[in-house]
Formats: structure tokens, sequence, C-alpha cells
């Protein structure tokens, strides 16, 4: 079967978007069946000088629409990361998976060789697209996600390995 970067990038951003969504979804039951707000969830950080919950979805959803949006030259949509409540950080989630889900296959299929440009640590950067994905996209997007969960599970939250590989 012929590699197709479509279902590498958009096909692995979305289902785990749409884990993600669902372990918010559990996120949201469990604190009302402990009787609290999930808004308490936002601030949620692991350590000090660690960026909060909040910051950990916008991320996700970022790593994934810059990556579509840059491989296809496309105009990323600009998100304005405002989000304070977890019910706003649960849609920013769902709007990422109806932006990754607006390609089609023939828009990636093709481009694994197609020299990207970005910026890493202030310097300007050209690779493939394959390697974007695979050096620069997934281990963000991955870490940003893997984030959001293991602070929802340190929260007490009843998620485990299945809800996060789907």
């Amino acid at each position: 079967m012929p590699f197709s970067l479509h279902d590498a990038a958009a096909g692995t951003f979305s289902r785990m978007l749409t884990n993600l969504d669902a372990i918010l979804a559990k996120a949201e039951a469990n604190a009302a069946a402990r009787g609290f707000k999930p808004d308490n969830f936002v601030g949620l950080r692991l350590a000090p000088d660690m960026l909060p919950f909040s910051f950990q979805i916008q991320s996700a959803t970022d790593r994934a629409k810059l990556y579509l949006a840059r491989v296809t030259e496309q105009d990323a949509p600009s998100w304005a990361d405002d989000e304070t409540t977890f019910a706003e950080l649960r849609a920013r989630v769902q709007k990422g998976i109806a932006y990754v889900g607006s390609y089609a296959p023939g828009q990636l299929d093709g481009l694994e060789d197609k020299r990207v440009k970005l910026k890493r640590s202030g310097q300007e950067v050209e690779m493939t697209a394959l390697d974007y994905l695979m050096k620069n996209a997934y281990p963000n997007f991955y870490f940003h996600v893997t984030t959001a969960y293991a602070l929802l599970r340190q929260a007490g939250v009843p998620i485990g390995k299945r809800d996060f590989v789907g």
C-alpha cells in the first residue's frame, strides 16, 4: 500500500484530537460527579514553571492546523488563544477536529518531499513535509496531547491508556 501523507498527518491529528475530546468529556463528567466545575482544570500545571492545561490544548490544536496549512501553502486560521473556560477549550478541540477534517487526501498526498520553511529557535529552517511531520509536528503535537492527558489523570479523572489511544 502506498504511503499517504493525508492519512499520516490529517488522519493522525483527527484521531488524536477526537480522543482528546472524548477525554475532555470524561473530565467534565468526572467534575460533575465530584461536585465541582470543570473550569478548575483549566489552570492545572504539573510544575510551577509549566504552562497550564489551557496552553496544552491550544498548542495541540495549533500544531495540527499549522502543519496542514504550511504544507499546503494555506493561511492557517487565527485562533486567539484566549480560552478561559473548560467549555471554550472543548470548543477549541472541536474546531481543530473540523479544520483537520476539511483536508482531502488530494491536498496532501504526494507532498512528502515538498520543502517547507519554518522557524525553530528563532532560525529559519527548511525540511521536507515528511521530516517536518516526523521530527517537529508529531513530537510537539503528542507532547501537548500527552501533557493534557497527564494533567487530567493527575487531577483524578479516571482515564487510561485506552482513552488516549482510542
